[in-house]
């Protein structure tokens, strides 16, 4: 009987599945983290330039731990992690993907990457992130060519005070529209930087739940103005419906008194707070009646 040789005994061993000892690990550890900590975020890094990202550590250094990882292996920590619905975090783990950890609110984490967050030209090849619009208003151009490159997107320009003006607003892209080399040339030579750089918060786990970004991306001042609109039409509905609360109290006893009070004016009822003025009324009655008798 042949025995094997050596090259073929290696090739034996290649065909066994073996995982580095790093990638285990690092699963291991992805998955105790997982079960460490309440908030769980998906991150996409696509586009994020390597020193933005030594900046955007450096801001979450104590607040947030980030983690880079492949997709197969976040799939792998998931899996043995212990958390109710977590597998349903996998559905967001898109582009080149990194997971926050965090104890804080999920909608204070979205607020500080937003906030960390900034402006970029956008290079030819990328998707515009979102509606890219042209506003009216003066440029620093001087009359050439470029007023044939804003027509060319079919926007409306002319000369003001020696300088080119777009005459009014105008959309050149729309969300996720590829964006090419003319325009991406052109909105950089216009200063217009729709690119947003910085960690893109796709979603987060908590207690359970999947919350996705459109959730998280509250506007602050509109939902601020919302609750105070809100207070204000349920207070003038608790006085119209005469409900004593503690809020509304105040101004229905003053409401009832200027009611009564005009009341028992109109009626003539004496009271503490109304005899002085009938007594000062009819002391003017009196005179005028004598005066009057005096005359004839």
């Amino acid at each position: 009987m042949n025995q094997p040789n050596k090259h073929e005994e290696g090739e034996k061993k290649k065909g066994k599945h073996h995982v580095p000892e790093s990638k285990v690990k690092l699963v291991h550890d992805l998955a105790g983290l997982m079960d460490k900590y309440s908030i769980i975020g998906v991150v996409n890094m696509e586009n994020l330039p390597a020193k933005q990202l030594r900046n955007m550590r450096a801001q979450l250094r104590g607040k947030v731990v980030l983690t880079m990882s492949k997709k197969r292996l976040i799939k792998l920590a998931v899996e043995k992690s212990s958390k109710q619905n977590i597998n349903e975090l996998e559905k967001h783990v898109k582009g080149m993907p990194a997971l926050l950890f965090t104890n804080d609110n999920p909608f204070a984490l979205f607020k500080l990457l937003k906030k960390n967050k900034s402006n970029a030209p956008i290079k030819p090849g990328q998707k515009a992130p979102k509606e890219i619009v042209v506003h009216a208003g003066a440029t620093n151009f001087a009359p050439g060519p470029i007023i044939g490159e804003l027509g060319g997107f079919k926007i409306k320009a002319g000369i003001e005070g020696g300088k080119v003006a777009i005459k009014e607003d105008k959309v050149v892209a729309k969300e996720g529209d590829l964006v090419d080399s003319r325009l991406a040339g052109l909105l950089t030579r216009l200063g217009i930087e729709p690119m947003e750089i910085g960690l893109n918060l796709i979603a987060v786990y908590e207690n359970g739940e999947i919350i996705t970004s459109s959730v998280l991306d509250i506007d602050e001042e509109a939902y601020k103005n919302n609750i105070m609109t809100a207070a204000s039409e349920a207070y003038n509905l608790a006085i119209f419906a005469a409900i004593p609360l503690k809020d509304t109290i105040k101004s229905l006893l003053s409401k009832a008194h200027t009611e009564a009070y005009a009341l028992a004016k109109e009626a003539k009822i004496t009271t503490s707070e109304t005899i002085k003025e009938q007594l000062a009324q009819a002391e003017a009655e009196m005179n005028a009646l004598k005066a009057t008798a005096k005359l004839e």
